[in-house]
């Protein structure tokens, strides 16, 4: 082999991962696999599968908005660019309520918010009820009272989801070992 093949070489396949650098600069591609690392879900890998129709009880990935983003970022909840895992709640022409502490859906209470987060620091609340309309979710993890979801931001858009969540290798428990799904 001659040292132009291999400047020819070196050249083409520099071309070549350059093109599929940009071409996921200019496509920004969903995400199709994530890490959870908050216990508000279990802790692990999932697969991120896009979904049109997101029935209720789906747990699904979320893109916070920016400023709740910034938010959760400052206060330390997780990182600016990091997905939450929530379920949905509650999808449009559904009845949501936060009154006092409580968050019903279609008159059920659903979830209890907490005034604090573990630290002391006071959490965000919305009140009142209104209809979702088209577009938007309620999302809540109501297995997990620490939960930071939409007990204390409200309804998202559902542009903010990326697809439905399915756990590969998750555990249960901080403590429990990794298990495959």
């Amino acid at each position: 082999m001659t040292r132009r093949f291999y400047v020819r070489a070196t050249a083409i396949v520099a071309s070549l991962f350059g093109a599929s650098f940009a071409a996921v600069a200019a496509f920004d591609p969903t995400p199709r696999l994530i890490w959870n690392a908050s216990a508000s879900a279990p802790i692990g890998l999932y697969r991120i599968e896009p979904m049109a129709d997101l029935p209720h009880g789906t747990l699904v990935a979320v893109t916070p908005p920016a400023p709740l983003a910034r938010w959760l970022a400052q206060r330390g909840y997780l990182g600016e660019r990091v997905p939450l895992l929530k379920h949905v709640a509650a999808r449009s022409g559904q009845h949501v309520c936060r009154i006092g502490a409580v968050v019903s859906v279609d008159a059920r209470p659903v979830v209890f918010a907490r005034e604090s987060d573990r630290f002391g620091r006071p959490l965000p609340v919305w009140q009142g009820c209104r209809t979702l309309r088209s577009g938007e979710l309620l999302m809540l993890n109501p297995d997990r009272p620490d939960s930071m979801d939409g007990r204390y931001f409200g309804p998202l858009p559902t542009s903010t989801v990326l697809g439905r969540a399915i756990p590969i290798l998750t555990r249960d428990t901080p403590d429990a070992p990794l298990t495959w799904r």
